[in-house]
């Protein structure tokens, strides 16, 4: 591609590369440039882009674009943003995939996963038509799962893979869009034709400082699509619409609203409710339990209003829904008369969300197991100890994804929240041992949580990732059961 047509809509500043330069590739990564391609210099966290310009030319790259004039003597065209700049020529390179599909994003603190998954269930169903997904759990083209590493891909893959979704036939695509990912330009030049705003809890202050900071971050999102839909049950959505371009869809299980839920119902196996759409009303059901599943389904109905879908077609699709992988997971125990469940609450509006819910159908004692993770927040760990010992009978405080922290310190960060409970509850630092031992307690019509993996299948521990399905431990301390019963 001529590099006058990457550039194409970019604002350049200045510019010492020929216009007429065939560009082969774009790499923002300096190990990966080959030759005649264009180096993306991105300042980062960790280490400036910057630095590896002279790198980059010698592995043969025909240019540089930065956002700081280069100290060497070379090709390079300056912008205001390299981000921006890199979501921009990823647009540019795979011919705008994002404007020959239907764009739906999803924010918020928690339901993202939840939210797209069903939603993706539903376009399937009414519409007959492909959808891809893009999300925490996997990238989806159709049936087809393709692993991810983090919520939004880094925007020149993005853009890639949009361009494998239209390439399959894709007619809407469904993403998570993190607050991340607005921060940091992955999203960068995507507009969406609807967008909806979950609910704003504590979550990722190690990068945006404040909660004003992640609010405003993730507000940015309802600034380019056509239609937003609200939870206008959470305190933040003031925030989200105050500066808002879109048309906005409300929900609510509380109060007045577009889409508004009434009579719910919360079951140990499914949620009910009636859906009230001005003077229409629709019975919903959801074979997912906890009060979050009828919010996450609030959600899905506003998106599905936004998009145009029937709404009687909508709600027929979402009672034929199936539940998420590692979102209140019922796991199978067969032989045994209590019940575990997995899930990813791993904030603390997360974990009083999924304990809460639990409680509202737990017959016996509700078990919590969790932790909190390394080189994250550490001001919710406190926080979250004092919920689950307010929520839960019995707490068994465990490791989760202690990264390169030390995993004492992070349980001693989180027992500084049990000051002055009367719940009982127990320390084992090794996660495998605190599954076994949470088995080993419960009894008749006890509920065990196993919070924070949800679906990971690897543990986190001075930087390398171990591999830890919460189901096979449960499975491996079943059958271990089953042989020793077989010996007696």
């Amino acid at each position: 591609m001529k590099l006058s047509d990457l550039l194409s809509g970019l604002e350049v500043l200045s510019s010492s590369a020929p216009a007429t330069l065939d560009i082969t590739a774009v790499a923002y990564d300096s190990r990966k440039v080959k030759p005649g391609n264009l180096f993306v210099a991105i300042s980062g966290f960790a280490t400036d882009g910057n630095q590896y310009i002279p790198k980059a030319m010698e592995l043969g790259a025909a240019a540089v674009l930065t956002d700081r004039v280069p100290q060497q003597e070379v090709p390079y065209i300056l912008v205001k943003s390299a981000r921006l700049a890199l979501a921009l020529l990823g647009a540019n390179w795979y011919h705008h995939p994002a404007e020959r599909v239907k764009m739906v994003g999803v924010t918020g603190t928690n339901g993202k996963t939840s939210a797209t998954l069903l939603l993706k269930s539903v376009l399937e169903q009414v519409t007959g038509e492909k959808v891809g997904l893009i999300g925490t759990i996997q990238n989806m083209i159709g049936q087809q799962a393709i692993p991810t590493e983090r919520t939004t891909p880094e925007s020149f893959e993005l853009q890639g893979l949009l361009h494998r979704m239209v390439q399959a036939g894709c007619k809407y695509v469904v993403m998570e869009v993190s607050s991340h990912a607005l921060a940091l330009e992955r999203v960068g030049g995507i507009h969406f034709d609807a967008a909806a705003f979950t609910n704003l809890t504590e979550d990722h202050l190690d990068f945006h400082g404040t909660m004003e900071d992640y609010a405003r971050t993730k507000a940015m999102l309802f600034s380019r699509c056509d239609i937003g839909v609200f939870n206008v049950d959470d305190n933040y959505c003031g925030t989200m619409r105050k500066n808002a371009s879109c048309k906005a869809v409300t929900t609510s299980l509380k109060t007045h609203a577009d889409l508004t839920g009434r009579d719910l119902e919360m079951e140990a196996d499914h949620v009910q409710f009636t859906l009230r759409e001005g003077e229409k009303e629709y019975p919903v059901r959801v074979n997912i339990p906890g009060l979050f599943t009828a919010y996450n389904s609030m959600t899905v109905l506003g998106l599905s209003k936004a998009l145009g879908l029937p709404m009687d077609k909508a709600v027929e699709a979402l009672a034929k829904a199936q539940g998420v992988k590692g979102r209140i997971e019922v796991v199978p125990t067969p032989g045994h008369d209590f019940t575990v469940l997995i899930d990813y609450a791993h904030t603390p509006d997360g974990l009083e969300n999924v304990l809460s819910s639990v409680r509202g159908f737990c017959k016996g004692r509700l078990i919590a197991l969790f932790g909190c993770g390394g080189d994250r927040d550490r001001q919710k760990r406190p926080i979250m100890g004092n919920i689950g010992l307010n929520q839960a009978d019995f707490v068994i405080f465990t490791s989760d994804n202690p990264r390169t922290e030390a995993p004492m310190a992070i349980l001693n960060d989180i027992l500084a929240g049990a000051e002055g409970t009367q719940t009982p509850y127990t320390v084992i630092e090794n996660r495998r041992q605190a599954i076994r031992f949470a088995l080993e307690q419960a009894k008749k019509d006890d509920i065990i949580v196993l919070a924070g993996k949800g679906h990971e299948t690897y543990q986190e521990i001075n930087g390398v990732k171990h591999h830890l399905d919460e189901r096979e431990e449960v499975a491996s301390w079943l059958r271990e059961q089953k042989k020793e019963g077989t010996s007696l």
